[in-house]
């Protein structure tokens, strides 16, 4: 059983990536155009917005917006999070890799044995934030989760994923536990 993870390449964080861009960058010469007193964006005269206080927060707006931009623009280019997990039945092993940030953790790899998996968990918590985080429980090494934290899914997909676990776990790691 293969499975493979986009990461930081999803359609969303280019949308969300692009959108902060642009508006950030707004922001930045509205308040850049204040202090000025010049219209670099004709939308907004620069005589009705006063440098201060109005112009200092648009431009504080503005440099924290491209910071989360770039932030995100870096998790779009190292594609953070992609990887994939394989279950290789024949052979007994587990292998989960997982792309991060550069540095000197940049390639997460775990191998273990599928004898050595304890259980499978799920954490639920319902609410506004609600969430549902798929754990693999590894003897020595602690959880492990195989689902994104952040990652919203429907109850019909959930549902599949947990069909597909479900029967992963009773019919083929049974033999591996003897």
């Amino acid at each position: 059983m293969d499975r493979t993870y986009k990461g930081g390449s999803k359609k969303s964080n280019f949308c969300w990536a692009i959108i902060l861009f642009l508006g950030s960058l707004g922001f930045l010469l509205v308040g850049t155009s204040s202090y000025l007193g010049r219209n670099l964006i004709s939308l907004f005269p620069s005589q009705e917005i006063v440098f201060f206080p109005q112009g200092i927060v648009m431009s504080f707006y503005g440099i924290a917006g491209l910071f989360i931009s770039s932030y995100l623009w870096c998790t779009i280019s190292w594609n953070v999070g992609s990887g994939y997990d394989r279950f290789d039945i024949k052979d007994g092993i587990v292998c989960i890799f997982r792309w991060g940030f550069p540095g000197k953790n940049r390639r997460v790899f775990l191998r273990f044995l599928i004898k050595d998996i304890q259980s499978v968990r799920i954490e639920v918590k319902e609410g506004i934030y609600a969430r549902r985080v798929l754990y693999m429980d590894i003897r020595g090494q602690g959880a492990i989760p195989l689902t994104r934290t952040d990652g919203i899914l429907l109850r019909g997909k959930w549902n599949k994923k947990l069909l597909n676990w479900a029967y992963f776990c009773v019919y083929q790691l049974k033999y591996f536990k003897k």
